[in-house]
């Protein structure tokens, strides 16, 4: 589904990305892991059209996206969450998922304005559609509470929800674990597993080691920006380089 090809990315003088190929397959969980300040990140924003590479080719679905704008990386259906939680903290959790749907690329905000008849049928099949999500990542019981008010890691699902909004092809997910307590944690594995198995397609950054692990197929390692390793869990677990990377940067 996505494939990179010698991505680099100057900042400067620095080299925070430098010259990275891997690929994520369709119907599969890929994590893409790195002590702090490895670049995973930056590549993050380079796929999304946040930041252009100074070199390197990135390609969704066969066709070339190098430095598309981030508005067109999304319709394309590579949507992604951010570490400081992508919703809008004064709206209901409700009210973030429609609003999510509305920004869907192809639906037509004048007929809501307008309140045609296509846009009443529309709102009225967003708000099922946005009730359908809500019931899918377990937040349908805070449907009328403010973004704000929620618990940390609801909010974080949210984030998730509101990326489903927009019908990913490809889900990329920024530390969704971050921050959380154990049973956050555990519930929110279960919703990357549920989604997975619905056909969902997820490349996720990821510092809790264990859990990626659980959750991942195939693993990609970066270490000051370059690729040290990628392959199967337990390859990883195992990689010298990947523990020696670790080790160094203070984590068991």
């Amino acid at each position: 589904m996505l494939e990179i090809r010698g991505l680099t990315k100057f900042f400067g003088g620095l080299e925070a990305v430098s010259n990275i190929d891997m690929t994520v397959e369709a119907g599969r969980i890929t994590g893409l892991i790195g002590p702090n300040g490895a670049g995973k990140t930056t590549v993050f924003n380079l796929l999304t059209g946040v930041l252009k590479p100074t070199r390197g080719n990135v390609r969704f679905e066969g066709l070339d996206i190098t430095g598309m704008k981030p508005h067109n990386v999304a319709k394309r259906g590579m949507i992604r969450t951010f570490q400081s939680t992508n919703i809008y903290p004064d709206f209901t959790v409700l009210d973030n998922i429609i609003l999510s749907c509305h920004l869907k690329p192809g639906v037509r905000v004048f007929e809501t304005v307008l309140r045609t008849r296509s846009g009443r049928r529309k709102d009225r099949e967003i708000l099922e559609r946005s009730h359908g999500i809500l019931a899918e990542v377990g937040l349908d019981s805070l449907a009328d509470v403010t973004a704000r008010s929620l618990a940390h890691g609801h909010k974080r699902t949210l984030g998730i929800a509101a990326a489903l909004a927009a019908e990913p092809k490809l889900l990329m997910l920024d530390e969704p674990l971050g921050g959380m307590n154990g049973e956050e944690v555990t519930e929110t594995m279960k919703l990357i597993t549920r989604l997975w198995e619905k056909g969902m397609t997820v490349l996720l950054i990821e510092h809790n080691m264990r859990a990626t692990m659980a959750l991942c197929h195939r693993i990609v390692v970066i270490n000051f920006g370059k690729k040290i390793a990628e392959g199967a869990p337990e390859e990883i677990k195992a990689h010298p380089e990947v523990v020696k990377a670790y080790l160094g940067a203070g984590h068991a």
